[in-house]
């Protein structure tokens, strides 16, 4: 699922791309992806685009005022074009959900693969009546941001901290991959008990957060689109690599699965050398 970073990388490329230009249309090829009704499709027709901005892991276009919220859930992806093709898109099998084509001719298309169609588009002309981000906690690369609200936030939660990690109404953009990442570099373990953290665990916690997302920021930024999924993988420590070498200690990789997701991690560098039970076959070790 793209996370922060690569959000962040599509809205630099995106704000680059299609700032000052005006929308020729808007096109589905999917009739659930719109989640809206209220402004219609066509109402982008003419307008500019005055900026590309994130919330969290939603992206932003603003068109005039209109508003156009991308959510691309854990397979969505945006395929940008100097030229589109100008045949209409049809429903179908296709990939493509929506095509949104602007007046020299480039623009993208919003893909999903696979056959669990999450991915969510929204045309508001406010962004706060998108539930997904009414709901979003505070922006962890936000100036207001503060170890001491970080440690606030962790006090309040009796819970995992790599739960509160991904929560998005707590800390909005987190998820799943630099979660793993964060707490690899915090070495802490995924199933600490976030407000039982001690203020000098809160104080490596809250510098691993903001390190290894800005770090990921700089990294994404300036890549086209179609590039920035392969350099989120190339720049991952420990997520998605199971059985790999731990590139701190040398020891292996482990993962933890769940029904719908895993989570990676090194038992030498978070756990003090305790391997994690799988879930699938037996309950998490203490």
């Amino acid at each position: 699922m793209p996370e922060l970073p690569e959000v962040q990388g599509l809205v630099d490329f995106l704000d680059e791309h299609l700032g000052g230009l005006a929308v020729e249309s808007l096109e589905l090829a999917s009739f659930t992806v719109l989640k809206t009704v209220d402004p219609p499709p066509q109402a982008l027709a003419g307008a500019p685009v005055d900026g590309v901005h994130r919330h969290g892991k939603f992206l932003d276009i603003d068109c005039d005022g209109t508003h156009m919220v991308i959510h691309l859930a854990r397979a969505g992806w945006i395929r940008f074009s100097e030229e589109l093709p100008r045949t209409m898109l049809r429903p179908g099998k296709s990939p493509v959900a929506l095509r949104l084509r602007m007046s020299d001719g480039s623009g993208f298309d919003l893909t999903e693969a696979g056959t669990k169609k999450s991915v969510a588009a929204y045309l508001v002309r406010d962004v706060q009546e998108v539930p997904g981000v009414a709901r979003l906690g505070p922006d962890p690369l936000s100036p207001g941001f503060t170890r001491e609200a970080f440690g606030e936030l962790l006090a309040r939660r009796p819970a995992q901290v790599k739960g509160v990690l991904r929560d998005q109404s707590l800390i909005a953009g987190v998820g799943n991959a630099y979660s793993d990442e964060v707490l690899h570099v915090a070495r802490l373990s995924p199933f600490a008990h976030a407000a039982k953290l001690t203020d000098d665990e809160v104080d490596v916690l809250y510098e691993a957060l903001i390190t290894t997302l800005t770090d990921a920021v700089a990294a994404a930024s300036g890549k086209p689109a179609q590039q920035l999924k392969d350099a989120k993988r190339a720049g991952m420590r420990v997520h998605g690599r199971t059985g790999e070498e731990c590139p701190v200690c040398g020891d292996v990789v482990r993962e933890v699965s769940f029904a719908d997701r895993s989570l990676q991690y090194c038992a030498t560098c978070q756990t003090g050398g305790k391997v994690l039970a799988d879930r699938r076959t037996s309950k998490f070790l203490k």
